[in-house]
């Protein structure tokens, strides 16, 4: 909202200045004669505007304007009249038209009009003339042209392609010269008491607050000359740098137009006198402001006083028909939002019985707690969703079941635990109750002691039951769509989690999740196993730059205990540290810790920010999966913030889904770490170095997560001079397929080192692997022995049993194959091998290849001996490495799936002799 006020002078034409139409729209009925726009002859004395932005909100805060604004011009006859249409007329754009209100108080000699305009768009501009449909006043809209009618002397509306202003003027009553408001004729033992002689003091302050006339009757009761305190800032004298019960400072007090409240003043002597004042703010000739303070002792207020309201719980209208409690209460039309509603609930209490504040707590499920949902004229954000027992004490007045009426809470401290600190003395409390059972609890209190009777607890009893069904009926509706959201937000959350087996990254999600839907900050603890202590694993904050702050501060911190009872436990160490670590780091900032005085550095705004952070409420949820705590969610608000028990409730759900989540991750952590372990073992150490003979593998298993399948190769030394050289494909992929390997490698590596030729290797092999019975698979291998000659050649002894066949390419591009097909092993017991001798010249280079490389298949397509040998002839002049990695890309690119198969590339090449 957006506020200006201008007293005295001639506002400028609200109407648009430009070529766009611009027509007046005049009613009909018994109200058309009063339809006129402004007279420009009235003198305009003063003007007060406003903006609101479209939300419910503001239909109160324009209430209220208009209310202060009226009041402070001395206007109070006319003050519900114009609060009333206001309302309706506020309404309408905010609410209903959903744009934003621009509110224009003026004053003249006449009385007061009020142009309320909204902003919406493409607007249909009425036909000149046209009159107007009022309806039926029972219908749902339209009331506040109707309202205008009935109670405005003037009204109308007017048009633009852009705006919509409706006006209305209220005139002033005619009342005899210096009569304002009377009241009851009273017994003389009723009146308020005061003092043989009340004194007024006037104190006049200049716009910054600086005091510029100090009267005697000041200099009586506070003891200073004007001499003394002219030209000092008021706020030096006050005793209490806010109002209590209100946000708002006495600097804030003195710049607006009008205003009533008590405080403090020290005077001479030390002591503070509780004073009850009256601003106004007013202007000299040359236009500067000022504000009147009139200050009198607290306990003779009613000197200054404004008359109490007259309370809006009457049965009949004007005209004496018979209307709905509820809307005499509430007002129509009512909020249809919970919030709205007890928002709206809470002001017409306070202003019902004249307190300085109101508050209205909603009962969880299990009635034994209260909720703190709305409130007026208390520190809303610290109290907002905090929790009291519904059982507070011994006796009625410890129970929300039942009114109660403190008259000094100073007497009893504790009595209402969301009244502690914040001025209040006397409160009256009554239970919302629907079919017997509670729903709630609103309360009324003031600043002065003893201001409530049973009179007023039956008065607001009497609006509590007139509601208790109207907010109970929102307050359900409000958890069905908070349900609903819930179910949503499970579901999508439980398919995140289910959509990794990644620890670290469910612990990210899990405070992903949390932040900021549920929580502004979280930490996730995690126990390795029950001897381990918890670990602080992942710290999220809705503002980055506080997430290291955060960690430093919870690292200092002894973790919370991993209770496996179910429900949030409430966790205090983290704000208690904050607190105290921002108190020291402020005090040794101004020089408070017995060091000299230092600067304020940079490092200090990071502390006090991490205490604001984690200085509201803080809850722990246990992790527990497999009947085990596995760790902690933590989840807490910023300085003064509660949760909401729903919150709270949806949290718990999340943390069974994320713990489960969390406890698969680490299992799968776990047995992941096995098979890599286990595979790593069934493959061949480093290669070894054989003088004249370049050797190199490149190695592709099938699968996620799988190292080796049931490709396998290997190169060992045998003899003095001699190594082996193997490369086989088993039928399969995966763990059943990688025993196999393991059981072939290593029988090639023994039975060669006994001294056995090509032949009886692979025919032991062959019997090894039938042996295996039912886990027996089929086997296609390439073994081979090779001794590198002294002319630089390498002699090859070749036994390919099955496999596909080795392919030799020589300096000058030439590939052919270096062996002939034989049968492959696990087939039959009987084998007939022989093997094949192959020389390496200078420049050669032997590639020996899997399956899966030359049946790589892009649709129809497959890569086959033929294209793998066109790939070969490529490679003339390159190292073995190279050769071997330009088969790999050439296999890689020639399809865009994935490989579905084990690939195993072996490319041996003989580079020469190097000559001196």
């Amino acid at each position: 909202m957006t506020t200006g006020l201008i007293p005295g002078g001639q506002p400028p034409d609200p109407r648009p200045t430009g070529d766009l139409p611009h027509q007046r729209l005049e009613p009909v009925g018994h109200a058309a004669q009063h339809v006129e726009n402004r007279s420009r002859s009235s003198v305009i004395t003063a003007r007060a505007a406003a903006s609101f932005e479209p939300v419910g909100r503001s239909v109160a805060s324009a209430r209220s304007f208009v209310r202060d604004t009226l009041q402070g011009w001395g206007f109070a006859d006319i003050v519900d009249d114009a609060v009333v249409l206001t309302s309706e007329l506020v309404t309408n754009a905010v609410v209903h038209a959903g744009t934003s209100a621009d509110l224009l108080c003026l004053r003249s000699d006449e009385g007061v009009r009020i142009e309320v305009a909204d902003r919406y768009p493409e607007r249909e501009i009425p036909l000149q003339g046209t009159a107007v449909n009022m309806g039926s006043p029972d219908r749902e809209g339209g009331r506040g042209l109707q309202l205008c009618a009935a109670l405005a002397g003037r009204w109308g509306v007017e048009y633009t392609p852009t705006h919509k202003t409706v006006w209305f003027q209220l005139d002033l009553p005619a009342r005899a010269v210096g009569t304002r408001a009377a009241g009851p004729a009273l017994p003389a033992d009723l009146l308020p008491l005061a003092d043989g002689r009340v004194r007024v003091a006037v104190v006049q302050i200049d716009r910054t607050g600086h005091i510029t006339a100090w009267s005697e009757d000041a200099e009586e009761l506070f003891g200073y000359p004007a001499e003394q305190v002219t030209g000092k800032p008021l706020t030096d004298l006050a005793a209490w740098p806010h109002t209590p019960g209100t946000s708002t400072g006495i600097a804030e007090a003195l710049q607006l137009s009008r205003w009533e409240g008590s405080y403090g003043i020290r005077a001479a002597d030390g002591r503070v006198t509780p004073v009850y004042a009256s601003h106004l703010r007013v202007r000299d000739t040359g236009g500067e402001p000022s504000t009147v303070c009139l200050l009198v002792r607290d306990h003779e207020r009613a000197v200054l006083q404004t008359p109490l309201r007259v309370p809006a719980d009457s049965a009949t209208t004007s005209e004496g028909q018979s209307t709905d409690p509820f809307e005499v209460f509430i007002g129509s039309p009512a909020p249809d939002d919970l919030d709205g509603l007890l928002q709206r609930t809470v002001e017409r209490a306070r202003d019902m019985l004249d307190g300085d504040s109101a508050f209205l707590l909603l009962a969880t499920d299990d009635e034994t707690e209260l909720e703190v949902r709305a409130s007026t004229g208390l520190p809303s954000a610290r109290q907002r969703f905090a929790r009291v027992p519904v059982e507070a004490g011994p006796g009625r007045y410890g129970s929300a079941r039942m009114p109660a009426v403190h008259d000094d809470l100073t007497a009893v401290p504790g009595a209402v635990p969301l009244l502690n600190g914040t001025g209040m003395r006397s409160v009256v409390t009554v239970p919302l109750k629907v079919e017997g059972r509670l729903t709630g609890s609103l309360g009324v209190a003031a600043e002065a002691p003893a201001r409530y009777s049973n009179e007023e607890a039956l008065r607001l009893q009497f609006a509590a039951d007139r509601i208790a069904l109207a907010v109970e009926s929102a307050r359900l509706g409000e958890l069905e769509r908070l349900r609903r959201g819930s179910l949503s937000f499970l579901v999508e959350a439980s398919d995140l989690l289910a959509g990794t087996l990644d620890r670290d990254q469910t612990l990210a999600l899990m405070a992903q999740m949390t932040v900021p839907t549920l929580a502004t900050w979280c930490a996730v603890y995690t126990i390795a196993d029950q001897a381990s202590e918890p670990y602080l694993s992942y710290v999220l904050h809705e503002d980055e730059e506080l997430i290291d702050g955060i960690k430093s501060l919870l690292s200092k911190v002894p973790p919370p205990d991993p209770v496996p009872t179910p429900g949030a436990r409430v966790w205090t160490a983290p704000g208690e540290v904050a607190h105290q670590a921002a108190l020291r780091s402020s005090m040794r900032s101004l020089g408070l810790s017995g060091g000299p005085t230092r600067q304020v550095t940079p490092g200090i705004g990071p502390t006090l920010a991490t205490a604001s952070a984690v200085g509201g409420e803080t809850v722990v949820l246990p992790l527990v999966a497999r009947n085990r705590v596995i760790g902690m969610l933590t989840l807490g608000k910023p300085t003064d913030e509660h949760f909401r028990q729903e919150i709270l409730e949806l949290a718990e759900d999340l943390s069974r889904r994320a713990a489960l989540a969390l406890d698969n991750a680490r299992l799968y952590s776990e047995r992941t770490a096995i098979s890599q372990s286990l595979q790593r073992s069934l493959l061949p150490p480093e290669l070894p170095s054989i003088e004249g003979v370049e050797v190199e593998v490149i190695y592709r298993a099938a699968g996620e997560g799988n190292e080796v399948g049931g490709d396998f190769y290997d190169v060992f030394p045998i003899s003095d001079g001699s190594y082996g050289f193997a490369i086989g494909d088993v039928c399969g992929t995966g763990p059943n397929a990688a025993a196999v390997t393991g059981l072939a490698r290593h029988a090639l590596r023994l039975l060669a080192r006994e001294g056995l030729s090509g032949p009886t290797v692979l025919e032991r092999l062959n019997s090894a692997i039938l042996d295996e019975g039912a886990r027996s698979r089929f086997l296609t291998l390439l073994y081979g022995e090779m001794r590198p000659q002294e002319d630089g050649s390498a002699e090859l002894k070749v036994v390919c049993a099955g496999h596909p066949l080795p392919l030799r390419l020589r300096p000058d591009g030439t590939v052919e194959p270096a062996a002939e097909p034989q049968p492959l092993l696990g087939v039959i017991e009987d084998l007939e091998l022989y093997e094949q001798t192959v020389t390496l010249d200078p420049g050669d280079v032997l590639l020996c290849v899997t399956d899966g490389v030359t049946e790589r298949r892009e649709g129809a397509r497959m890569l086959g001996d033929d294209g793998l040998a066109d790939v070969l002839t490529t490679c003339t002049g390159l190292t073995a490495g190279a050769v071997a990695a330009r088969i790999m890309r050439a296999v890689e690119r020639f399809a865009s799936d994935a490989p579905s198969d084990d690939m195993a590339i072996l490319a041996m090449r003989v580079p020469g002799l190097h000559k001196d």
